[in-house]
């Protein structure tokens, strides 16, 4: 999954906390928030929007903004290695990151587990489909010449 349709797909699964969510959909998405979220703080320290205070205004807007997708893709990336979404609650605990960022970095289970179908076999019948778009309408047009 590419940068783009990783954003796209975290907006679109906006509260679905079912099904799965891949490695790199997982990453890209994360990516975006952090990226974003400097992005709204250096236009805000350009415009000087908030010159006192040191927290930027339009990132923390954005941040309650992405509040519940970014739960929502926690607990879809945690399924995807066949685990409980409320396992992320072992970040409350000092030690407990260590095992959920190793769970964030792990591979998912390749066939079908508890929580759905493997995403990167939707991304596989999505190119192929694609491709398969393309190639018909290359066809066609080298039949209408």
């Amino acid at each position: 999954m590419d940068f783009a349709s990783a954003v796209q797909s975290f907006f679109n699964k906006y509260a679905t906390f079912q099904g799965r969510a891949s490695r790199s959909e997982f990453w890209y998405a994360q990516l975006f928030i952090i990226l974003t979220g400097f992005f709204l703080g250096f236009i805000e320290g350009l415009l000087g929007i908030s010159p006192f205070s040191e927290v930027s205004v339009l990132a923390s807007i954005f941040q309650l903004g992405v509040f519940l997708p970014s739960i929502a893709i926690i607990a879809r990336r945690l399924h995807d290695i066949n685990k409980s979404g409320w396992w992320y609650f072992l970040v409350l605990t000092i030690v407990g990151v260590i095992p959920v960022l190793y769970w964030f970095c792990k591979k998912g289970n390749e066939y079908e587990n508890d929580y759905g179908a493997n995403p990167l076999d939707f991304d596989m019948i999505s190119e192929q489909l694609s491709s398969e778009v393309q190639s018909y309408k290359v066809e066609d047009n080298e039949s209408q010449s």
